[in-house]
């Protein structure tokens, strides 16, 4: 994937603005709750996993399965976000503040996935896998946007929000779009914990289901809603329907009603899924950008190095 080369450009490139830096990362407080959103914002269509997290949970939460930290420069204004757990995210302006951050997560035993644009992970990965966990799969997803609807196709009356009586249907749906993801079936590695995430987003309001006869058609999850932009993920359409429109119907329906609220809807769709690019392509999407999933191999706490 060309990580090293890729990951020297980017420092060098950054590197020459020569900014000086306090690269010493701090644990992020409620108090940093309206700075930090506002630094999010800047970029708000690569920076929906953290905002999602933030407004969801807070900055200290175990929700969000990790921590938020922080980098100021010399002018004490944030220079660096990032949250390193589970999903390790982060926004950075700089080389050095991403370097920082890669040694915050040598010391995270529970770093599962990295994930983020491409030059930027590969940043942090040149750092990272230095003394950090190894990789055990590489995935490239394209970034897909839309900003206005496309013309309104047939409606799809029954397309709701999930509740909890659906749950049964959403939770085995949702953990096979999870295993053709990562390779891990989180009802094997986590069946209580993965069913009361579910359960969460539902009372969050954040799934949408066409469920006829009993049967699930159609799923969606809203992770991210805000004024500036919505990220969709866990797309998924009942393979015995695929063929008959039903996905088209149900994502362009969708998509015009978040349009309605938001400016900008964003979803990944893995490059190699030509189908899946065309299906959204059709529905109105446009590719933007690429990003870089890396998941890793788990280590015992045995093997961190001292702070």
């Amino acid at each position: 994937m060309g990580y090293l080369h890729s990951a020297q450009a980017y420092n060098g490139m950054h590197g020459a603005r020569k900014r000086p830096l306090d690269v010493a990362p701090f644990s992020l407080a409620e108090e940093h709750r309206t700075e930090v959103l506002a630094f999010l914002a800047r970029r708000p269509t690569h920076t929906f996993g953290m905002t999602s997290f933030i407004r969801d949970n807070g900055l200290v939460s175990p929700f969000n399965r990790g921590r938020f930290y922080g980098c100021r420069d010399q002018q004490g204004k944030l220079e660096g976000v990032a949250l390193i757990g589970h999903a390790t995210l982060f926004e950075t302006r700089s080389g050095a503040v991403i370097r920082a951050f890669a040694g915050l997560g040598q010391n995270c035993s529970d770093v599962a996935l990295l994930l983020g644009e491409q030059k930027k992970v590969q940043a942090f990965w040149h750092h990272y896998s230095v003394r950090g966990q190894a990789a055990r799969l590489l995935r490239r997803e394209l970034l897909f946007e839309q900003r206005s609807p496309i013309e309104a196709r047939e409606p799809v009356p029954a397309l709701r929000l999930a509740t909890l009586d659906d749950l049964d249907l959403i939770v085995p749906v949702h953990a096979q779009t999870v295993v053709e993801a990562g390779g891990v079936d989180p009802l094997e590695a986590d069946p209580e914990g993965f069913r009361q995430r579910c359960s969460r987003r539902v009372e969050k309001r954040k799934t949408w289901v066409l469920i006829e006869q009993g049967d699930l058609v159609f799923k969606a999850e809203v992770l991210t809603q805000t004024a500036a932009v919505s990220y969709l993920e866990g797309v998924w359409v009942n393979p015995k329907e695929r063929g008959r429109g039903y996905g088209l119907r149900c994502i362009s329906q969708l998509s015009r009603s978040l349009l309605q609220r938001t400016s900008s809807i964003c979803l990944l769709v893995d490059e190699k899924a030509r189908a899946a690019q065309a299906f959204y392509r059709k529905a109105g999407y446009k590719s933007i950008s690429c990003y870089d999933f890396i998941f890793l191999e788990s280590r015992p706490l045995s093997q961190l190095s001292p702070r």
